[in-house]
Protein backbone atom coordinates (compact mmCIF):
# COMPACT_ATOMS: atom_id res chain seq x y z
CA UNK A 1 0.00 0.00 0.00
CA UNK A 2 1.56 3.12 -0.70
CA UNK A 3 2.07 6.09 1.92
CA UNK A 4 0.75 9.77 1.85
CA UNK A 5 3.71 11.25 2.88
CA UNK A 6 7.88 11.87 1.50
CA UNK A 7 9.30 10.96 4.49
CA UNK A 8 9.23 9.31 7.97
CA UNK A 9 11.39 10.94 10.52
CA UNK A 10 12.40 8.36 13.16
CA UNK A 11 12.49 11.12 16.08
CA UNK A 12 14.50 9.98 19.30
CA UNK A 13 16.01 10.97 22.48
CA UNK A 14 19.58 10.20 21.75
CA UNK A 15 22.74 9.12 23.81
CA UNK A 16 26.27 9.27 24.59
CA UNK A 17 26.84 5.49 24.09
CA UNK A 18 26.80 4.45 20.12
CA UNK A 19 25.27 1.17 20.33
CA UNK A 20 22.19 2.52 21.82
CA UNK A 21 21.07 3.71 18.34
CA UNK A 22 21.12 0.16 16.77
CA UNK A 23 17.61 -0.91 16.80
CA UNK A 24 16.85 2.70 15.53
CA UNK A 25 19.32 1.86 12.79
CA UNK A 26 17.61 -1.14 12.11
CA UNK A 27 13.98 -0.14 11.76
CA UNK A 28 15.43 2.46 9.43
CA UNK A 29 16.67 -0.49 7.34
CA UNK A 30 13.18 -2.15 7.63
CA UNK A 31 11.48 0.51 6.09
CA UNK A 32 13.69 1.36 3.68
CA UNK A 33 13.73 -2.38 2.62
CA UNK A 34 9.64 -2.37 2.51
CA UNK A 35 9.21 1.13 1.26
CA UNK A 36 12.30 2.17 -1.13
CA UNK A 37 11.09 5.27 -2.23
CA UNK A 38 10.57 6.91 1.15
CA UNK A 39 13.27 8.99 2.83
CA UNK A 40 13.74 7.59 6.38
CA UNK A 41 16.12 9.75 8.38
CA UNK A 42 16.70 9.65 11.88
CA UNK A 43 17.07 12.67 14.14
CA UNK A 44 17.23 13.16 17.68
CA UNK A 45 16.00 15.51 20.29
CA UNK A 46 19.82 15.92 22.08
CA UNK A 47 23.28 13.88 22.97
CA UNK A 48 24.04 13.43 19.15
CA UNK A 49 23.22 14.97 15.33
CA UNK A 50 21.39 15.21 13.79
CA UNK A 51 18.70 17.06 15.86
CA UNK A 52 15.45 17.05 14.26
CA UNK A 53 15.48 20.53 13.30
CA UNK A 54 18.42 19.63 11.03
CA UNK A 55 16.81 16.58 9.42
CA UNK A 56 13.55 18.42 7.97
CA UNK A 57 15.48 20.78 7.27
CA UNK A 58 17.30 19.12 4.50
CA UNK A 59 14.10 17.08 3.55
CA UNK A 60 12.60 20.49 2.84
CA UNK A 61 15.27 21.39 1.24
CA UNK A 62 15.56 18.25 -1.25
CA UNK A 63 11.85 18.95 -1.98
CA UNK A 64 9.67 16.55 0.40
CA UNK A 65 6.70 18.23 1.43
CA UNK A 66 4.76 15.81 3.07
CA UNK A 67 6.51 14.57 6.30
CA UNK A 68 6.04 12.49 8.94
CA UNK A 69 7.36 12.39 12.21
CA UNK A 70 7.61 9.20 14.08
CA UNK A 71 8.24 9.52 17.88
CA UNK A 72 10.60 6.56 18.65
CA UNK A 73 9.35 7.29 22.61
CA UNK A 74 7.53 4.67 24.54
CA UNK A 75 5.10 7.28 25.83
CA UNK A 76 3.86 10.58 25.61
CA UNK A 77 6.00 13.21 28.54
CA UNK A 78 7.68 16.57 28.38
CA UNK A 79 9.43 16.09 25.23
CA UNK A 80 6.36 14.59 23.31
CA UNK A 81 3.88 17.21 24.72
CA UNK A 82 6.58 20.32 25.13
CA UNK A 83 9.92 20.16 23.10
CA UNK A 84 8.20 18.43 19.86
CA UNK A 85 5.62 21.39 19.42
CA UNK A 86 7.86 24.03 19.40
CA UNK A 87 10.82 22.73 17.14
CA UNK A 88 7.81 22.39 14.42
CA UNK A 89 6.40 25.35 14.96
CA UNK A 90 9.34 26.47 14.36
CA UNK A 91 9.76 24.68 11.22
CA UNK A 92 6.78 25.40 9.99
CA UNK A 93 7.37 29.05 10.55
CA UNK A 94 10.00 28.85 8.37
CA UNK A 95 8.68 25.98 5.75
CA UNK A 96 4.94 26.94 5.51
CA UNK A 97 4.63 24.69 2.68
CA UNK A 98 5.79 21.27 4.30
CA UNK A 99 3.00 19.48 5.72
CA UNK A 100 4.16 17.78 8.92
CA UNK A 101 2.09 15.14 10.49
CA UNK A 102 3.59 13.51 13.75
CA UNK A 103 2.55 9.72 14.17
CA UNK A 104 1.94 8.01 17.59
CA UNK A 105 4.35 7.61 20.51
CA UNK A 106 5.62 3.44 20.53
CA UNK A 107 2.75 2.73 23.47
CA UNK A 108 -0.20 3.93 21.43
CA UNK A 109 0.99 1.90 18.15
CA UNK A 110 -2.06 -0.13 17.59
CA UNK A 111 -1.68 -3.64 18.43
CA UNK A 112 1.63 -2.52 20.43
CA UNK A 113 0.41 -4.06 23.94
CA UNK A 114 -1.07 -7.29 22.79
CA UNK A 115 2.15 -8.42 20.64
CA UNK A 116 4.41 -6.90 23.54
CA UNK A 117 2.42 -9.41 26.22
CA UNK A 118 2.76 -12.15 23.75
CA UNK A 119 6.43 -11.72 23.16
CA UNK A 120 7.18 -11.62 26.68
CA UNK A 121 4.76 -14.04 27.51
CA UNK A 122 6.84 -16.41 25.42
CA UNK A 123 10.04 -15.69 26.22
CA UNK A 124 12.26 -18.66 27.66
CA UNK A 125 12.87 -17.79 30.90
CA UNK A 126 16.12 -20.27 30.60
Amino acid sequence: MPLDRDAIVLFAHGSRGAVWSEPLRRLQAELLRSHPNLAVPIAYLELQPPTLEESLAVLAASGKRRIAVAPVFWARGGHILDDLPAILEAFQRAHPAVEIQVLPVLSELPGITTFLAQAIAGMDAG
